[in-house]
């Protein structure tokens, strides 16, 4: 009931249209009563008693009918079928609204193949229901109780003998549906499971190919290909089980209808002309039994698929705005941690961090790999929430302030480089839709993309592959950065970024950082001393603490973790290198 109260929230918009669409069924189901008794009527006395007056007549009413239902027929699915697309198109928007609007601990924790899997199949099962299965419910049982009420009305006893027929058919439908349910949700688990291998073959394909893994992962995925195929088949054996004897049941209506029609005409019970009405009729109560069980199968599947859908826009996001938040145009750029403190499943990733940044100060992070050191910028942006302690900018607690503000005045190049199937243009203008093209050109000559850039096939009008396939991984970070340049931002975060282009470069993108216009609270974190020798503090991190800290003069005085660091690249503590 859950299910129905969920999908009934989407068709309140559209109910008097829905609503008068159920009636044209049902007004249709009702003049498929007619031509049977015209039929009757033709048969006693066009050919009984010889009133071949009325041939032409009754023979055009037919017509007209079928011409009339089929006009109807058209208009109400037309209508039916208009809904459910509108309301696909809504149920697809609010699932969309929802991955939009959920943090990191959830995509960590969920496939990308299951989240397409509601997107695409779920959905499109829920159409289904709303502009086919719904009707033809109402469609078969209007029918049938039409039938009997008609077949009551022409003769009791032969409807009655017929009717015995159903409770048979009807405990059969009642036991196929308790069977059948469990397998619609292993059909769906399988294919969700099915779209994420595919999903992440044709995203890691270039992975597979380097270490000649291709036929790993085709036998991983003709595992789950496999299992996908198997689960359907258990749904096959379940309507292989029932459907013959629905099929056996609804069919023998015919059966019993000759024998005891048969009877009754040669007793003179009902005339021959009332037997062929009956005949006529048969479909009707033929027909909704032989629906049953398609009918069953398709409005399990939308169970199915609804639930994973509710149980995806029930989901909530960790990390929400408080009751009352402040708005600020523009940060300041002054950053505090507290004593912050982060656990990530039961495990502290990040221990008792405690710093402060003065607006226009540019703060560098260093450490082993997993020390914890982009955790502190998600931190910042609130894609975590910190487990202990508070961050504070411009002395405001960042839980107070507005997500949508907060993130707006953060730019971020991120390490994980993730670069749209789109234009270069438009992968820089990304963090800014309104930027001019010169604007564009200017700072990807600030972040030296805009040699490479121009040297493309189509310049900046080259659509590079999904996640920046055709660019090489210095090209790619340099349009990241350039996209994080042109968002007009208080605090700018620098996420390894230039680990892939030469000294040459890298020293140049330097160059013009510190020579913004506007000077930005910057967060540099790198592996590079010479990325960091510049910064007003050095944080340097290990297991989530802070181990070291101060400018790059005095860490290398304590002979610690940094200076080992600068010892390995630069081989002597008193090597002058140039640009160090």
């Amino acid at each position: 009931m859950d299910n129905l109260r969920w999908i009934f929230g989407y068709l309140k918009n559209y109910k008097y249209k829905y609503i008068f669409a159920l009636l044209l069924v049902l007004f249709t189901c009702a003049i498929n009563m007619v031509n049977p008794f015209i039929s009757g009527k033709i048969v006693d006395k066009v050919l009984g008693e010889n009133e071949t007056n009325l041939l032409l007549p009754l023979i055009t009413v037919m017509i007209s009918i079928v011409v009339f239902k089929g006009i109807i027929a058209y208009i109400y699915q037309m209508i039916l079928e208009k809904i459910s697309q509108d309301i696909l198109f809504k149920i697809r928007k609010d699932l969309y609204d929802k991955l939009m609007e959920l943090d990191i601990n959830f995509y960590s924790k969920v496939k990308t193949g299951d989240l397409m899997a509601r997107m695409t199949g779920d959905t499109d099962a829920i159409r289904h229901f709303v502009a086919w299965v719904v009707y033809n419910i109402i469609s078969s049982i209007t029918t049938f109780c039409f039938a009997i009420i008609s077949m009551m009305y022409v003769n009791a006893t032969l409807t009655i003998f017929m009717l015995l027929i159903s409770p048979l058919i009807g405990l059969l439908t009642y036991k196929m549906s308790k069977e059948i349910s469990p397998t619609f949700h292993n059909i769906r688990e399988a294919y969700s499971k099915l779209n994420s291998i595919v999903q992440e073959n044709i995203s890691g394909n270039r992975v597979v190919r380097a270490f000649g893994r291709e036929k790993f992962e085709i036998d991983k995925f003709n595992v789950e290909n496999k299992n996908y195929k198997e689960r359907n088949l258990d749904t096959i054996k379940v309507t292989r089980k029932y459907i013959p004897k629905l099929e056996f049941l609804s069919n023998s209506l015919s059966v019993v209808m000759i024998l005891v029609g048969g009877i009754l005409v040669a007793t003179n019970k009902i005339t021959f002309g009332e037997l062929i009405i009956f005949n006529s009729l048969l479909w009707a109560l033929n027909n909704p039994m032989r629906m049953c069980g398609y009918l069953i199968n398709d409005t399990q599947r939308f169970i199915a698929s609804s639930e994973k859908i509710i149980e995806l826009l029930k989901t909530e996001s960790s990390i929400k705005n408080n009751e009352e938040t402040i708005n600020l145009n523009k940060f300041k750029g002054n950053i505090r941690f507290e004593n912050v403190s982060l656990d990530i499943d039961g495990r502290r990733v990040i221990n008792n961090v405690s710093f402060e940044a003065n607006a226009g100060q540019t703060i560098g992070l260093v450490g082993h790999t997993g020390s914890g050191k982009s955790l502190i910028i998600n931190l910042l942006s609130r894609f975590y929430d910190a487990t202990e302690g508070e961050i504070y900018i411009d002395g405001i607690n960042i839980k107070d302030i507005d997500l949508d503000t907060l993130r707006g005045n953060i730019a971020t190049a991120m390490q994980d480089i993730f670069l749209f199937s789109d234009t270069v243009k438009d992968n820089i203008a990304f963090s800014n839709p309104k930027a001019s093209f010169s604007e564009i050109k200017k700072i990807s000559k600030k972040a030296q993309a805009h040699n490479f850039i121009k040297n493309l096939e189509d310049g900046y009008e080259t659509i590079i592959g999904e996640r920046g396939v055709g660019l090489s991984g210095g090209q790619r970070q340099r349009v990241s950065l350039a996209r994080a340049m042109m968002k007009d931002a208080s605090i700018f975060v620098l996420d390894d970024v230039t680990s892939a282009v030469d000294m040459e470069t890298e020293k140049k993108i330097q160059y013009e950082l510190k020579n913004m216009e506007e000077k930005k609270t910057t967060f540099i974190i790198a592996h590079r001393i010479s990325s960091l020798k510049q910064a007003d503090l050095i944080l340097v991190l290990d297991n989530g603490e802070i181990v070291e800290r101060g400018t790059h003069d005095e860490l290398i005085r304590e002979h610690g973790y940094y200076s080992n660091i600068f010892y390995t690249q630069y081989g002597n503590l008193n090597l002058k290198v140039e640009g160090v």
